[in-house]
């Protein structure tokens, strides 16, 4: 039998080709995870027990997002508000408000089973990991990034709750009360404030494990997937979402990203930031969290209605990384040219 570090290093080397070629190989366990939850989805006393994991999974993410998030680094970087003023602009305005735009698309584009998990997309909070990589990828502003993406994961807490009673269509059969709102607080917020409580203790050791941290980050996720998409199978929801209308929906998802990005961008201008926050503002300003979307959805909607609302987040999530690689790169580039005093210094 191999042994553990032998499978480790193996699994490292596969997902370093993967990243060649462009591919995360993340992706594709979420993507087989919704697999298996289609396939054998959990039922009676076995579905209870995975709600129940959830639950627990849930409070376990945010405690370690509050442990190994220390408050120095939550204030880094905060002088600087034009550029984050800007981010959470984009994060909490533009976006919302092209959400609303969605709702005039036409039934056959967009039906309002997949309009409410759309607009439940362009109400969350921006990543942390993946705006803070693209950013040092295209050699922008990495510290107010840092500070600019915990800023955003910090308000969505509380921002997406109360935008979501706002915004999403009463009549749709997905309902958001205050006691879902404090549902929230409960399962999310209390269990951050406690590990920024305990980071003095526990957020060092953390940090010295992070292989063991990424895990549970990412078992977690898992678990919630699989929870959502089997009880979005139970209630049939491959039955109620066509191959166009899927075709329809990234498409609406590419141009929901292309418009946050151009707009960020000629923003950052207008506000005389220079090249390296105008970097930061596109990327930070542009991503919606997968890793905050899906314990909020199972806060926030009913268990039936979970895996239909968070699949366009799904196919958001897998194509800003795809964009964001590409432009990253590009950027990056012509940061090193321009540094060499061989290409102008505009992204």
């Amino acid at each position: 039998m191999p042994r553990p570090s032998r499978l480790r290093a193996a699994a490292r080397r596969a997902d370093r080709a993967l990243h060649r070629i462009g591919i995360d190989g993340y992706i594709l366990l979420l993507l087989a995870t919704v697999g298996l939850a289609t396939a054998l989805p959990a039922r009676g006393h076995s579905a209870d027990a995975v709600a129940d994991g959830v639950r627990v999974a849930v409070g376990l993410l945010f405690f370690l997002y509050g442990a190994r998030l220390s408050p120095r680094e939550a204030l880094a970087g905060a002088r600087n508000r034009r550029l984050h003023l800007l981010i959470l602009g984009c994060t909490f305005v533009l976006f919302p408000l092209l959400g609303e735009a969605a709702r005039l698309l036409p039934e056959q584009v967009l039906p309002a089973r997949l309009y409410i998990g759309v607009l439940f997309l362009t109400l969350l909070p921006s990543t942390v990991q993946s705006s803070i990589a693209f950013t040092s990828m295209a050699g922008g502003n990495v510290a107010a990034a840092v500070c600019a993406a915990t800023f955003s994961s910090l308000a969505g807490i509380v921002l997406t709750p109360l935008l979501a009673a706002w915004l999403l269509p009463g009549g749709s059969g997905v309902t958001v009360d205050a006691g879902r709102v404090a549902d929230v607080v409960l399962q999310l917020l209390v269990p951050f404030l406690l590990g920024q409580l305990l980071h003095r203790w526990i957020g060092p050791r953390l940090g010295r494990h992070r292989a063991v941290t990424m895990a549970v980050d990412r078992g977690s996720i898992l678990l919630i997937v699989y929870a959502a998409f089997g009880a979005g199978v139970r209630d049939g929801i491959w039955h109620r979402v066509t191959a166009g209308q899927l075709l329809w929906l990234a498409a609406l998802c590419l141009v929901l990203l292309g418009v946050v990005l151009a707009v960020s961008g000629a923003a950052a201008r207008r506000l005389g930031l220079d090249r390296a926050d105008r970097i930061t503002a596109r990327f930070c300003g542009s991503k919606k969290s997968l890793a905050n979307g899906l314990p909020l959805a199972t806060v926030l909607f009913p268990p039936a209605a979970v895996g239909i609302a968070v699949l366009p987040l799904m196919i958001f999530h897998q194509l800003q990384l795809m964009v964001c690689t590409v432009l990253a790169r590009r950027w990056g580039r012509r940061t090193a040219d321009a540094s060499r005093g061989n290409a102008p210094s505009e992204e």
